[in-house]
């Protein structure tokens, strides 16, 4: 395994790899989901090249920059484990955003909503570094989990819009035996709100098992999804329930075709967001 901490090494090394190559970008402090795309990339590529780099593009004014877990020394023990043959690990944010930096890519239209609408200018600075990766590996493959549902819609738009020559390869979410889903930010849950957690997948379940029944009025599905939430005392609160295309993420009135049922909620000062698909 190859470790590179600048731009140019990492692209010099990304075009003399063997081909095809997958690209798992990540903000480090790796879990079992991460380790599902790494996996799945090794699977499907000659080359494996994973990111570790935390975007301070994508954190707002209070955010957790500061706090979100870090462990690079793990992370790469990990990775060799794994199989990766290319690991960029810029030191500095500015190895990515160099003194003068002011080109931002931004998604209209997808990166307002749900999240967006939460954490203004967020999906600015996702679009912005994932085009960078891009770019600097131009991979054959980027992998990326659906447990961020809507950063998966807005990495496609992404993709579409600027005629970027990759595949994007999106993997299920990965979950916990009791239903939640892998996070980094799991780590900040303490033991009660832990054991309260996995109600954001029943919560989202609740809705799945609706509509396989034959419900398809987005106002009901949203209604049964908030009120199995608002039964969990831990839960302090929730900024959204969504039903929405998982594509476009218009909210539905009434569902049909590919469907996104996702929500953001809050235990303290511990935020979680999940999503399941209905198709």
């Amino acid at each position: 395994m190859k470790i590179f901490e600048t731009g140019p090494d990492i692209a010099r090394a990304c075009r003399e790899a063997r081909r095809p190559l997958g690209l798992v970008p990540t903000m480090g402090a790796l879990h079992q989901g991460h380790l599902a795309l790494v996996r799945r990339a090794r699977e499907e590529n000659r080359t494996l090249a994973v990111s570790i780099f935390i975007n301070p593009t994508q954190f707002g004014e209070g955010e957790d920059l500061e706090q979100y877990p870090r462990d690079l020394e793990r992370d790469l023990e990990l990775l060799e484990m794994e199989g990766a043959g290319l690991v960029f690990v810029p030191p500095v944010a500015e190895e990515v955003y160099p003194p003068g930096f002011d080109t931002w890519v931004n998604v209209e239209g997808l990166s307002e909503k749900l999240e967006g609408a939460h954490r203004p200018g967020h999906f600015k600075g996702v679009a912005t570094v994932v085009a960078k990766l891009l770019n600097l590996t131009r991979p054959d493959r980027a992998y990326f989990g659906q447990k961020d549902g809507q950063q998966t819609a807005v990495v496609r738009r992404l993709v579409l819009d600027l005629d970027m020559d990759v595949e994007l390869v999106v993997v299920p979410t990965v979950r916990e035996d009791d239903g939640l889903a892998c996070s980094s930010r799991n780590a900040y849950l303490d033991p009660q709100q832990r054991r309260a957690a996995p109600v954001v997948f029943r919560a989202l379940t609740c809705a799945d098992t609706l509509w396989r029944c034959g419900e398809r009025d987005g106002d009901q599905l949203r209604s049964e999804v908030r009120q199995m939430l608002e039964r969990e005392p831990l839960v302090t609160g929730i900024d959204y329930v969504s039903v929405a295309d998982a594509d476009s993420l218009e909210e539905l009135e009434t569902v049909t075709g590919r469907t996104m049922v996702s929500t953001a909620v809050r235990m303290g000062q511990v935020r979680l967001i999940d999503n399941i698909i209905l198709e």
